[in-house]
């Protein structure tokens, strides 16, 4: 079947073409998005793969799968990208009140959150594997040991298969594997360890409203209840990170304030895997937060302070 779909696509079949490239389409993104670390930039390399893929269709001899050809395409791409771009920082928004002094600031404010819409569906898909603090510490590692741990753990990618996906050698991998690793092992690069409940349980659901509810009626002390006595609060692309509780209840209490009344609306989704809002102020887009849960609290809440991503969660654009 791939045979004569390839054999009609180098012959200008463009059906031929989407047939033979959608079925790792949704992969190719969610790749993209774990080495780029955001949306828009994935949606881009995706669409240059795919370009790519069908220009360079005359010189594929079929000696690896489509799969693995069209991952080393994505993967140089965003290679190349990651390059010409730099790791430049957005600009962070101005709080528009007198915030009190972060606890620490956040190394990689551009990653944005993924919609599990969008994620693929498969049986090897592990929810560890694409949570934010995953993607985060994924930003930290040099760009070709995110792409050799990618590939080769996350993937699952042969390490024979693996080299020719990143266009090296067996053993210059196996020493970007091991460091990759060894760093995302250290204490400030690993991904704290949580044990969040089942997706969909009701231990899930039962956090996720009572944050929600506390959240909207700015009872400060009710939502640090649910907090872990370690917990954090970020808000990118702002750097600004608040760890422990003292911390985050002194930020929202400001927060309140500022307001003066005003309150928040929360309308549920999800994203990386994770139980997720959009947030409104006064009806409009506010931001978007997703809740990292730890048994029963919660270990970390994010908001990301960027209304574009409302649509891409399938969010208006005013809540009623």
């Amino acid at each position: 079947m791939t045979s004569a779909l390839l054999t009609r696509a180098r012959a200008g079949d463009q059906d031929a073409f989407a047939e033979l490239v959608d079925p790792y389409r949704r992969e190719l993104h969610l790749h993209c998005y774990r080495l780029l670390g955001r949306l828009p930039d994935a949606e881009d390399a995706v669409q240059e793969t795919l370009l790519a893929a069908w220009r360079g269709l005359p010189g594929f001899e079929g000696r690896s799968s489509v799969r693995g050809w069209l991952y080393r395409i994505a993967t140089n791409r965003c290679l190349n990208a990651i390059r010409d771009a730099g790791r430049r920082p957005p600009l962070a928004p101005v709080p528009p009140f007198d915030a009190p002094e972060p606890t620490r600031h956040n190394e990689v404010p551009w990653v944005q959150p993924y919609p599990d819409v969008l994620l693929p569906e498969s049986a090897y898909l592990r929810r560890e594997q694409v949570e934010l603090a995953f993607v985060e510490a994924l930003q930290q590692l040099p760009p070709r040991q995110t792409a050799a741990l990618v590939v080769c753990d996350v993937l699952g990618f042969p390490l024979a298969e693996a080299a020719v996906v990143l266009d090296t050698t067996s053993t210059a991998l196996k020493g970007a594997l091991q460091r990759a690793r060894s760093t995302l092992r250290s204490p400030a690069t690993r991904p704290p360890a949580t044990q969040p409940p089942a997706h969909g349980s009701a231990g899930e659901r039962s956090l996720s409203r009572r944050f929600a509810a506390a959240f909207v009626a700015d009872d400060v002390e009710a939502v640090i209840a649910l907090l872990t006595d370690d917990a954090w609060l970020a808000m990118p692309p702002a750097p600004h990170q608040y760890v422990g509780t003292a911390a985050i209840a002194g930020f929202l209490h400001a927060s309140a304030t500022w307001r003066d009344g005003r309150r928040y609306a929360l309308l549920p989704t999800r994203a990386n895997a994770q139980p997720a809002f959009g947030c409104y102020l006064d009806a409009a887009p506010a931001g978007l937060v997703v809740l990292t849960l730890d048994g029963d609290r919660i270990a970390r809440v994010t908001r990301f302070m960027d209304d574009t991503l409302f649509p891409a969660f399938s969010l208006p654009r005013a809540f009623s």
